[in-house]
């Protein structure tokens, strides 16, 4: 029976192989998450922070091999596609490094690694275990291929889209005069997990696949609001208080990830926070009004800064950056990044500015660019939101 995900991960990595061949590459090993499962369609949960790395060999020719803890092999082989998996032991003769020189032999041409990914514990082994032996980047042809997502990703992450707009829902119905940053954590917490559960079974593959909805809530409140990546906290909510949520990092459907944000306020907003909100809105819809094929990257951050420059503001931050199964891909939506724009390209499109060290403008959205222009997958109201009055 065919599995989707499997059948887009077979092909993926078909595709690489391809590439490599084309290009005159040997071998090549992933140690990135990420990599390992947008080819050979399986992930896990505590990894090389444990001292447990996992590796996924792919030659030019032949067939991939898994190189995983012996006590993740059941569910490795229950999800991947890849036949040969090999467990590895913490002590004695199985150790990983033993397993993995197995796999690569002694003598190798060439070995290309995910240069800026590789854990240091895996950069340490390739440089001590294989000096003299060149090692190349594979990181930039796995990066092209990941650029233009399949309409299964895209399906996906419209699916994602939804999880993060009833967790945003749930964000703005927390609000209110008195109520504390943790309780809207949690609000969308149990609101994302409990669509994300709407989207799944417990049948075959999506057994694997948690609902949960998790990881520390990026939001600031109030004074801190320009404080971009502090955490929800005991702060109490007051009248007028800005208040920022940022899902980048807790929205992950099916490994996939989106960007979005939003900032609200609470039963009133002052001149000088809605001038600078509005900034950043007015900076995101051009940014995203100039996105279309052929447009290069740093074309689009250019739209963004001219609305900035305009206002009497100045900005730092990049304009947005691609997704997918990683919160950072390439291209990234910035000064000097000439990568031109193609349908099935997905991108955070971020809005955000501070000013004073105190005021702050932010709204972000994923897009996902299409023959005429872009779409959006996530969606909320993008204008000045004041709530919980």
């Amino acid at each position: 029976m065919s599995v989707p995900e499997l059948d887009e991960a077979r092909g993926r990595t078909a595709r690489l192989q391809a590439g490599m061949r084309a290009s005159g590459i040997p071998v090549a090993v992933f140690t990135d998450q990420a990599s390992i499962a947008y080819l050979a369609g399986f992930w896990g949960y505590l990894g090389v922070e444990f001292g447990r790395p996992t590796c996924l060999v792919v030659p030019g020719d032949g067939d991939p091999v898994v190189i995983t803890p012996g006590l993740e092999t059941e569910m490795v082989r229950a999800m991947t596609w890849v036949l040969d998996v090999r467990g590895w032991d913490d002590a004695g003769q199985r150790s990983w490094a033993r397993v993995l020189a197995d796999v690569l032999g002694e003598a190798p041409s060439a070995i290309w690694l995910e240069a800026r990914r590789i854990p240091a514990i895996l950069r340490s082994y390739f440089g001590e275990r294989y000096k003299g032996v060149p090692l190349g980047d594979i990181g930039p042809h796995l990066d092209r291929l990941r650029m233009i997502k399949s309409e299964f990703e895209i399906g996906v992450m419209r699916q994602a889209g939804r999880i993060a707009g009833a967790m945003m829902a749930a964000a703005e119905g927390s609000l209110r005069e008195g109520a504390r940053e943790f309780e809207s954590a949690l609000a969308v917490i149990e609101a994302g997990t409990r669509t994300a559960a709407g989207f799944l079974t417990e049948a075959g593959r999506e057994r694997f696949v948690s609902p949960l909805i998790h990881n520390l809530q990026i939001l600031q409140s109030g004074g801190d609001t320009s404080m971009v990546h502090r955490r929800a906290s005991m702060r109490a909510y007051r009248r007028g208080d800005p208040v920022y949520f940022c899902f980048c990092n807790m929205i992950d459907f099916r490994q996939y990830k989106l960007g979005f944000d939003r900032m609200f306020h609470i039963g009133e907003v002052s001149e000088a926070d809605a001038r600078v909100q509005q900034a950043a809105i007015d900076a995101q819809a051009a940014a995203i009004s100039a996105i279309r094929p052929g447009v290069r990257a740093e074309e689009v951050a250019a739209a963004a800064d001219e609305v900035y420059a305009a206002r009497g503001y100045q900005t730092g931050y990049r304009t947005g950056r691609a997704v997918g199964m990683s919160c950072l891909e390439t291209p990234e939506l910035k000064p000097g990044d000439k990568t031109v724009l193609e349908p099935g390209m997905t991108f955070a499109v971020d809005g955000g500015i501070s000013v004073d060290g105190i005021t702050a403008g932010r709204i972000g959205d994923t897009v996902v660019v299409t023959e005429a222009g872009c779409e959006f997958l996530t969606d909320y109201p993008r204008g000045i939101l004041v709530t919980g009055a």
